[in-house]
């Protein structure tokens, strides 16, 4: 349903589109490109509270559902943007299409770039608007919908709150603390990823107040755990699998747990001037992998993880959050920790 949504949304967007021009429906398309082939995570979660907390009106879960994933999509393409990758889930993304389409035209790379960057930022624009525009076709009370909204609201204020913190603790020589990375890793993923789909599947069902508290609360750690665990897969998952470049992290500077950690050890002196350089090379990536790995930083994060993951299921146990929630949001999460211990 919730494919039937997104399917029926890029539909109508596309025919607009081509009323205006060619050119415009073209990023229409990109954009669909983008959004297709992902996990659905978000989406997942609002379904799985609405469903189970006893929501009967699943045409306007899906709605709410594809909103969230317009939402997911709109800030991978800009955070693709900030980082200055131009492939995604191993093909390239909406600015890689755009700079290819200009390098193949006989632009030279700096132009071709900022082709790629611009349709980015435009296509990012577009998401996030139309994560909005879905949300106001929900059938639900005034008061529902109002909520609804800001609950939206309140998870793009959040998520560009911690890009903003992420960006910040890149650009400055001194790596930041722990509790600052979790802070981050909570206003970056946690609020859009999971408190927010989960609490608006909730709110939809009617839910009382009590388990849309327990599910925020487990939202918010739940985010931390996958935050972390998302920054190992990013040094050391299979690139095809992350859709993201294995060194654009590390490039980048990127400021993770893994990092903090390190730079506490004396190894950290080994790698400290190839994290964030920007002529980092393949070869250079493998070697400061492996570093993190001897100093014991892969391990930590990994047991970090771990402990944010535990602590998020513990939220569960609440009185009206029903069994088959729990253990269902319980195996998902912890799915993700697993995967780690095998990299």
């Amino acid at each position: 349903m919730v494919e039937d949504s997104l399917q029926r949304f890029f539909a109508d967007a596309k025919l607009r589109a081509v009323a205006v021009n060619a050119t415009y429906l073209g990023l229409w398309e990109a954009l669909e490109r983008a959004t297709a082939g992902g996990k659905r995570s978000r989406p997942r979660l609002v379904m799985l509270a609405y469903r189970q907390l006893g929501g009967t009106d699943f045409s306007s879960a899906a709605e709410l559902a594809a909103s969230y994933e317009l939402l997911h999509s709109a800030l991978l393409i800009h955070d693709d943007v900030i980082d200055r990758d131009f492939v995604r889930r191993g093909i390239p993304n909406v600015s890689g299409h755009y700079r290819s389409r200009a390098l193949r035209a006989g632009e030279p790379p700096a132009a071709a770039d900022h082709a790629g960057v611009s349709a980015g930022v435009l296509a990012g624009d577009l998401a996030l608007s139309s994560a909005y525009r879905l949300l106001r076709s929900i059938e639900a009370p005034a008061s529902v919908r109002q909520r609804l909204n800001d609950i939206l609201d309140d998870a793009i204020f959040s998520s560009v709150g911690g890009e903003v913190l992420d960006i910040e603790f890149s650009r400055t020589p001194d790596m930041p603390s722990l509790e600052d990375i979790t802070r981050t890793a909570h206003q970056k993923t946690s609020v859009y990823s999971f408190e927010a789909p989960l609490q608006a599947g909730a709110i939809l069902a009617a839910a009382p107040e009590p388990v849309v508290t327990a599910l925020t609360a487990f939202g918010r750690y739940a985010g931390i755990a996958y935050q972390i665990a998302d920054d190992v897969l990013g040094v050391f998952g299979n690139e095809s699998r992350t859709g993201k470049t294995s060194w654009g992290d590390l490039r980048e500077g990127k400021r993770t747990a893994l990092l903090s950690y390190a730079a506490t050890r004396p190894e950290w002196t080994r790698i400290a001037t190839l994290v964030g350089s920007q002529d980092m090379t393949a070869a250079d990536a493998e070697y400061v992998r492996s570093v993190l790995v001897s100093c014991g930083a892969k391990n930590y994060a990994i047991t970090l993880a771990t402990e944010n993951a535990l602590l998020a299921v513990m939220h569960l146990e609440s009185d009206g959050v029903p069994d088959a929630l729990r253990r269902t949001l319980e195996r998902m999460l912890f799915s993700v920790i697993s995967d780690l211990s095998s990299r």
